[in-house]
């Protein structure tokens, strides 16, 4: 259970961390694009009244004749517009030329002296807007309502290129500012459902990303009670001899050397159990930090089948099986890695096969290759494997049939030593098996460069 609290706790944290780091990026992400579009709008107004100023000061310029004088063909170029100290009402909304376009848009147009005073006005009027220094080009203004404006302001020359006074144009930034405005309120009210959606996606990967850690830990804890099962048996044994040993009152030579047989047996299953361990931790630790470092040795495989079956035939004629092998190659072939290893990858399959095939059945070993390959087979008459189990074979301590397996006395670790020495020397150990009938282990290992 603390373990359970531990994994949910560290699931907490990575979710929290992930969604925390993301809600950042999100927030930074949110905020350029809040002004991006500013940004971008500003620089459109700001195009739009250079654009309009431009088209205004270019038209007016050729007729103008007096400074601070507008004369009738200015007049008529902006026919609404309303000279200071003239009655503004009369004026008709007649057909614009030059100044139509600031009737586009919130725009109007204010033409200054060369002293800075107002000389006329046109388009649409912001109420009580503050005349600004005309030495800056470009202004920001707010009228009384607090409506804020943008505004540009060119220099006027008359024909013969005297200083006439300056035109300013501008246009209100409400609608602007609203869009905007618009756009903060959608990014600030869309973050919190994003981080909602960030926090569920966080759970889910924290999920994802502890799955292989609780499943290795649990994986430790198999291997851990496992192994503290194997050990415990002969442990068991021995203490029990030892203990029965005590009780009695005399100890007879032959009783003495009983009990020192059953407890040697006993210490070399422990040794062996303790040495296949060592090893498939040493394989770990070649196969997983760094490649593989074998003794480069020339191994001929043929010798070694032959080597496997004749050393094994004892353990065959014993359990009432026949071991036969076949080379079914023309000449040696030879791989490199290390003989003893590749040896006890052999036995443990072989001898795994005879344990699991009954009184009167066949073990035959064959050496085969591929193009570029050297294959192994080992083909039994026994018990066979199902497909779900097939699928766990090569798992430590695992066992097709538990009571017959520990009857032999197997530790369930044949077959993972098996697989990581194939793995060490960069082969593999494939299985067929159908239950009944046998099984098929195929060893491959990459043959020797030539």
């Amino acid at each position: 259970m603390n373990q359970n609290k531990l994994f949910q706790l560290t699931r907490w944290r990575l979710a929290t961390w992930y969604a925390g780091v993301m809600g950042v990026i999100l927030g930074l992400c949110g905020l350029g694009v809040y002004e991006a579009i500013a940004h971008a709008h500003r620089i459109t107004i700001d195009r739009e009244l250079e654009s309009v100023a431009g088209t205004l000061h270019d038209s007016l310029e050729p007729v103008l004749k007096q400074p601070a004088r507008l004369e009738p063909e200015a007049i008529r170029l902006l026919p609404d517009v309303c000279q200071v100290g003239t009655d503004c009402s009369k004026i008709p909304n007649s057909q614009r030329h030059a100044a139509g376009a600031i009737h586009q848009g919130n725009y109007y147009m204010r033409l200054l002296d060369r002293s800075g005073r107002l000389v006329a006005v046109a388009g649409v009027q912001p109420g009580n807007l503050p005349l600004t220094p005309i030495e800056q080009q470009w202004q920001n203004l707010r009228n009384d309502v607090g409506i804020n404006y943008r505004q540009i302001t060119f220099t006027l020359h008359t024909q013969d290129y005297q200083d006439w006074g300056y035109i300013q144009v501008g246009r209100s930034l409400q609608d602007v500012e609203n869009y905007v405005a618009t756009v903060r309120w959608f990014l600030i009210l869309g973050l919190p459902g994003m981080m909602l959606l960030v926090a569920g996606s966080s759970w889910w990967l924290a999920g994802l990303a502890m799955q292989p850690i609780y499943k290795s830990y649990h994986q430790i804890q198999q291997f851990t009670a496992d192994a503290a099962h194997e050990l415990r048996t002969p442990l068991a044994a021995i203490r029990a001899t030892v203990e029965s040993t005590l009780m009695m009152p005399t100890l007879s030579e032959v009783e003495a050397r009983d009990t020192l047989q059953t407890t040697r047996r006993q210490n070399q299953r422990l040794s062996q159990l303790v040495e296949d361990l060592l090893m498939l931790c040493r394989m770990d630790q070649l196969t997983a930090s760094s490649p593989p470092k074998l003794k480069g040795e020339r191994v001929c495989l043929n010798d070694l089948v032959s080597d496997v079956a004749e050393e094994l035939a004892a353990l065959a004629l014993t359990a009432d099986v026949m071991l036969t092998s076949q080379m079914q190659v023309s000449s040696p072939l030879e791989v490199t890695g290390d003989v003893e290893q590749l040896y006890r990858l052999l036995s443990n399959l072989v001898s795994n096969a005879i344990h699991y095939t009954p009184a009167g059945g066949k073990v035959i070993l064959v050496l085969e290759r591929s193009p570029h390959d050297a294959l192994i087979h080992i083909q039994d008459t026994g018990i066979g494997i199902s497909v779900p189990e097939q699928k766990r074979i090569f798992d430590r301590f695992y066992r097709v049939n538990s009571d017959r397996s520990r009857h032999t006395g197997g530790s369930g670790l044949g077959l993972s030593i098996a697989n990581a020495i194939a793995l060490a020397h960069y082969g593999s150990i494939s299985v067929e098996s159908e239950p009944g009938k046998g099984s098929r282990f195929t060893v491959r290992l990459p043959l020797k460069e030539v």
